[in-house]
């Protein structure tokens, strides 16, 4: 899934729930929670791969969906430092993942396995038509839009 989906889901969760512990942990979970659905990812083949000179693409489509999660946040929440904080955390199993690529080891590599072979299991195994898998981050980023704006 794209960062911007899970980066709002994450923010909604430190919005409607104001016990930061409770709120970290279930904006982390809800990263896996939204991976269990279809959806799509962009390439970062060049970064798996270590192919730097190639890479620029990559970062570029990730620092922009970043940003743009970032402003939809400070736009539509009322900015609270849980909100972020949430928002970033949601971000980390991503990160792991990108760690494992970039800095193998076993830690950064089982949690990889868990994460791309295990929770996108269904998304990888089954070939959902494009609609559907665009449609639950398009749902994802709308609910959670409504959540941070209550």
């Amino acid at each position: 899934m794209i960062l911007l989906a899970h980066m709002l889901f994450g923010a909604a969760i430190g919005a409607s729930i104001k016990n930061l512990p409770l709120a970290i942990i279930l904006a982390f979970l809800g990263h896996y929670f939204l991976d269990l659905f279809p959806h799509v990812e962009y390439d970062i083949e060049n970064i798996k791969n270590k192919n730097w000179k190639k890479s620029l693409p990559d970062f570029s489509r990730v620092f922009l969906d970043f940003s743009i999660g970032i402003i939809i946040i400070f736009l539509f929440s009322k900015n609270q430092p849980i909100i972020y904080v949430c928002g970033f955390i949601a971000l980390v199993p991503d990160g792991l993942t990108l760690i494992s690529y970039v800095f193998p080891n076993k830690v950064s590599n089982l949690h990889d396995t868990i994460h791309t072979q295990h929770i996108h299991y269904l998304t990888k195994k089954k070939r959902f038509p494009i609609f559907w898998r665009i449609l639950t981050q398009v749902l994802a980023v709308i609910v959670s839009i409504i959540l941070l704006k209550s």
